[in-house]
Order: structure tokens, then C-alpha cells, then sequence
């Protein structure tokens, strides 16, 4: 990695921020702007899609090699059991934080939400039966080309295992697995010289399409929304404490401080997926644990994501006037909880889960439609919620494992 990475992605990020308003203002042409944009837009989708290349192979090799390094098919069970308590339990924490905080703040309330042109983003219905028959892949080259994070996990944990009982006859394939995993990590070194200008593309475009005045109109959501995230960092980082200790949460905070930006900036989970795996490694995470967790936390451990979820949903149930009694709350809250499982960590995952969950409850299709407005600066937040929330369950296993 760069040395100054962080302060590269700062300054690109600001200059990014120049540069949006000024086109924003200076170019009034509609045409004119989106060409521009669409030349700055590149390097973003560059940067993404070097990192999205690299990625299968990552997750896969590293899961491979570090599961099969545990010769005990029992740790494996053991070390997935302590992710998934810690998953369940921040999950369950994100969206009543966000519940509570639309309960008080009302950012919904009030606003007149006028009818917008257009369809809302086109998702397929997204059921606790459909989630779980997608688990299991049937193809594992398909799962690789199509990035199915969650169904390469499942079949390299499936293969760890079986290597792990294989003894020395497995050794040939961990080695090259080691082999591939470093030459993945090789190429992410390689590929991070691109992120301050992927960062300065993602900002100026954003703001150049959207300007400024967007965030004022949508305030009260914007701003109630990172409210609500700062509540779950502040979680976060008491959770952390407890477990890992002040001086041992200050070590793993900075590790992951550059991946952390690049998520918030980018807003894409996948973009810091190998900078934070290897981050976490460098700074005395076991890569058998960082391995396993990650991939798995990128699936089921989305804390930002599922705050968003909770936020938008009733952001737009109030600005509708839609009330609904206490038991059908409790439904939205664990079809929002199911919904947000699995989903992709790219940009505008979460707006899906929204879009899915909608019509449930007789929102109308418009009101996703205005807040898709403000996406990418809400994405952005999350994203790095995400990225933090996922390094911190990695760190938090090391430690129970270690004692």
C-alpha cells in the first residue's frame, strides 16, 4: 500500500468536492454535463472494476488456505458460531437504533413528497426461502464470474474442511492456494495507486449531477441518518473496548482507518474488501479468522446497511402519513432484517432492500424515486459503516479465539 494513502484519498476527495460544485454550477446543459461526467465516471468504474476482478479469487484462496490450515473441522464451526453471535447481535442493535431515532427525530414528518417521473429501481422479489436456496452454488466457476461472494464462501468452507481432513495429501493444493492469495494481495498493492483518483471521480460526479442544494432539501433524512450512524460508531467502539480492550481497539481503528475512507468515498464495500483483509492481517489478525470472517460479515453483517434500510422505510412511511400498528412494525423489522441478508456490497444495494420491502406496506412507488436522490450521499456513510463494523467483528473473534 502507498504510504499516505489516507491523505492522498482526503485531498482527492476535497478536490473532488471542487470540482463537482464548479461543474454543477458552470455547465447548465443537461447533455453537456452528463458527458462530462460520464468522462469522469470512468476512473471510478476502473477502479471498481479492478477490484471486483480481483476479488473471487481472493475471497476464495484466502478462505481455502485458512480452513484448511484448521485441522480441526470443529474450530471452523466454532470460529463461524462466534461471527454469527456477534453479527446477529449488531444487527439486531442497527435497526433499533434507527427505529428509535425516526421514532424521535420524525424526519419524515411534515415533508410533502411530490409525484416523480419514472420507475423505481427493478428488483426481484426477495424471500427467506429464495435467500436460502441461493446459498448453495451451482456452479463454482458461475460464482466466481458473477461475484457471488456468499456462494463462494460456502463452497470454499466446504472444500477448507475437506483439506483440512485430507492431511498431507492436501498440501499441494493449500500451498498453491497460499501462492494464489499472495499474488491476489500483490495485485490489490498494485491496484490501490488508482483509489485517490477512482475517490476524486466518485465525488465530483455525484455532486456535479446533484449539486449541493439536494442535501439541503433532504436534510432532515441526510442529516437525522448520519445522527443515527454516529450512535451505532459509538456502539461499535464500546463493544469493541469491552472485548478487545482501549489500547487494542486504538491499533485495529488506525489499521483499518484507509479502508474505512476508501469505502466512505467510493461507497463500495467490495473496493476495501482485500485492503482490509490485508490490513487486518498486518496488524495481528490470523488470516485463518480474517478469512472466514470477512466474507461471511460482507454477507451477513452489513450494520449500515440495515440502519439505512430501517431509516428510509420510515422516513417514507411518515412523509406518506402510512401508520402501522406495533405487531405489522415488528413484521417490517424482521423482513428488513432478512432482506438485508446476502445483499451485494456494491453501490445502491440498500435501496433495493428498501424497493423489495415497499410494497409491503403501501409505499408508494415514487418515494423511492426521491430518495434514490440522495443515495450515493447516504450510501457513502453506511458503506463505511459496513467496512468498520465488519473489521471490528474480525478483530473481536481473533480475541475470543486467543483465549
Amino acid at each position: 500500500m502507498l504510504r499516505g494513502m489516507t491523505g492522498w484519498v482526503l485531498g482527492a476527495m476535497l478536490l473532488g468536492i471542487a470540482v463537482g460544485l464548479v461543474l454543477h454550477a458552470a455547465v447548465p446543459d443537461k447533455t453537456a454535463l452528463s458527458a462530462i461526467t460520464g468522462s469522469l465516471g470512468l476512473l471510478a468504474t476502473i477502479f471498481l472494476r479492478a477490484i471486483r476482478m480481483i476479488l473471487a479469487p481472493l475471497v476464495f484462496s484466502t478462505l481455502l488456505t485458512g480452513v484448511g490450515r484448521i485441522r480441526e473441522s470443529a474450530a471452523v464451526g466454532r470460529i463461524a458460531l462466534r461471527a454469527m453471535i456477534w453479527f446477529v447481535v449488531a444487527s439486531v442493535a442497527a435497526i433499533l437504533v434507527a427505529l428509535a431515532a425516526a421514532a424521535l427525530l420524525h424526519p419524515g414528518t411534515g415533508m410533502t413528497l411530490a409525484a416523480a417521473a419514472g420507475a423505481a429501481p427493478a428488483v426481484a422479489p426477495l424471500t427467506l426461502a429464495g435467500f436460502i436456496g441461493h446459498l448453495v452454488p451451482t456452479s463454482i466457476v458461475q460464482a466466481m464470474a458473477e461475484n457471488e461472494i456468499l456462494q463462494i464462501v460456502i463452497f470454499a468452507l466446504v472444500a477448507g474442511v475437506a483439506l483440512g481432513q485430507m492431511g498431507e495429501k492436501g498440501e499441494p493444493v493449500l500451498r498453491l492456494a497460499e501462492a494464489v492469495s499472495q499474488l491476489m494481495l500483490k495485485m490489490t498493492g498494485y491496484v490501490m495507486y488508482l483509489a485517490p483518483l477512482a475517490v476524486f471521480a466518485a465525488v465530483a460526479v455525484a455532486l456535479a449531477e446533484q449539486g449541493i442544494e439536494i442535501l439541503a432539501r433532504y436534510g432532515a433524512y441526510v442529516g437525522g441518518f448520519y445522527v443515527v450512524l454516529a450512535v451505532i460508531w459509538l456502539l461499535l467502539m464500546t463493544a469493541g473496548a469491552a472485548i478487545l480492550g482501549t489500547g487494542r481497539l486504538k491499533q485495529v481503528m488506525t489499521a483499518i482507518r484507509q479502508p474505512a475512507l476508501i469505502a466512505f468515498t467510493t461507497a463500495s464495500s467490495e473496493a476495501v474488501y482485500p485492503s482490509l483483509l490485508a490490513k487486518l492481517e498486518e496488524n495481528g489478525v490470523p488470516n485463518r479468522i480474517a478469512a472466514l470472517v470477512l466474507p461471511l460479515g460482507y454477507s451477513f453483517n452489513l450494520v449500515g446497511s440495515m440502519c439505512y434500510c430501517t431509516w428510509a422505510v420510515m422516513f417514507l412511511l411518515q412523509a406518506y402519513g402510512i401508520a402501522i400498528p406495533g405487531w405489522t412494525l415488528a413484521q417490517l423489522l424482521f423482513l428488513l432484517f432478512v432482506l438485508s441478508k446476502g445483499i451485494a456490497g456494491v453501490p445502491r444495494a440498500g435501496i433495493l432492500v428498501v424497493t423489495a420491502a415497499a410494497p409491503y406496506f403501501h409505499i408508494p412507488e415514487a418515494g423511492i424515486l426521491l430518495i434514490l436522490g440522495v443515495d450515493h450521499f447516504v450510501d457513502m456513510g453506511r458503506t463505511a459503516t459496513n467496512a468498520v463494523a465488519n473489521g471490528l467483528a474480525a478483530a473481536s473473534v481473533a480475541k475470543w479465539e486467543t483465549k
